[in-house]
């Protein structure tokens, strides 16, 4: 049980940075590579750092399904915002 307790406090912080600073930083990149932008060294960075915390929160995600829906969703989000930002610098 005590384990359970632990995972919601982490999975509640998660959410809470997920929308207060990850979501809205995405949104904006998702605009900006839809409009034909380039992405910065330090968008870069930031789409590198949220991806590698992704991926080690796979065990936690794996523990508790009911959250899968919403990190499919967020990765799509990511996925598509990488591939627009390849495609604009292809473009130019």
């Amino acid at each position: 049980m005590a384990e359970r307790s632990d995972d919601d406090g982490v999975i509640i912080v998660l959410l809470e940075r997920f929308a207060k600073q990850r979501l809205p930083r995405a949104l904006r990149l998702k605009r900006r590579v839809d409009k034909g932008e380039k992405l910065s060294e330090a968008d870069l960075a930031f789409l590198k750092e949220v991806l590698e915390e992704l991926g080690q929160m796979k065990p936690l995600m794996d523990k508790h399904p009911e959250y899968q829906k919403l990190a499919v969703r967020v990765l799509r989000l990511y996925r598509e915002i990488i591939e627009q930002a390849l495609e604009n610098e292809q473009d130019s």
